[in-house]
């Protein structure tokens, strides 16, 4: 074998995160709605327009930390807030939905189609298998747990426990201590081209970009 492991990424390789996100979401604002008073104008708003709002505002967030404008650390304070304020809820719904969203976040656990035969695949041919992920460690290890797959990893790498959010050259590094293997000795897969692909690249990693609109994952590791 080429390597000896494979780093993987969890959101959009392993889980679906669209599903993912709209489960926690609408578990959020069923509980927000319980200790705030909804503000008139907030009536007007169908819960897929709600959560459109939400998700363009999270997804521009964390585009921008792909590009070094946020920590991780600061996108999960700033989309509640911004939320908040978009769809005209009282500042004091902030800390209610997110606290609620980050609890049901743990919970989510679709699974992108063949992610479960593809690290069985890779089990079985001898890798070690570890995730590579943005995010709270235990959140995403809660969720790999949920949807039965948390036992096919040697270990998790997650941006707020490693202390640096991938593309950082740093976080790659750290893993790669953790695990004891050289660069050349690991394979990183993901949907990202910043995060996953050019990240792991720059620290000398290669890297396999996974297509969620056109690529199979259980093809995508084939011939490894």
């Amino acid at each position: 074998m080429k390597y000896k492991a494979i780093f993987i990424d969890i959101d959009d390789t392993l889980l679906d995160y669209i599903p993912c996100c709209r489960a926690a979401f609408d578990v959020a604002m069923k509980s927000t709605d319980r200790f705030t008073d909804r503000a008139q104008n907030t009536d007007r708003y169908t819960s897929d327009e709600l959560f459109n709002i939400f998700f363009e505002i999270s997804g521009r967030l964390f585009s921008e930390a792909k590009h070094g404008l946020h920590t991780i650390a600061e996108v999960m304070e700033l989309y509640p807030q911004e939320f908040i304020a978009a769809i005209g809820y009282p500042e004091s719904a902030v800390d209610p939905f997110k606290h609620a969203f980050r609890a049901a976040w743990g919970t989510t656990h679709t699974l992108v189609p063949g992610a479960k035969e593809t690290l069985e695949a890779l089990q079985a041919k001898g890798y070690r298998l570890f995730a590579a992920s943005n995010s709270f460690g235990h959140l995403q290890r809660s969720r790999l747990e949920h949807a039965g797959i948390l036992h096919f990893f040697e270990d998790t790498y997650i941006s707020m426990d490693i202390g640096y959010d991938k593309p950082d050259i740093r976080f790659y590094q750290e893993a790669l201590r953790r695990c004891g293997l050289q660069p050349s000795e690991v394979l990183m897969i993901g949907d990202s081209m910043t995060t996953d692909v050019l990240g792991a690249q720059a620290a000398g990693i290669d890297a396999r970009f996974f297509d969620r609109k056109s690529d199979n994952l259980f093809a995508l590791i084939a011939d490894l």
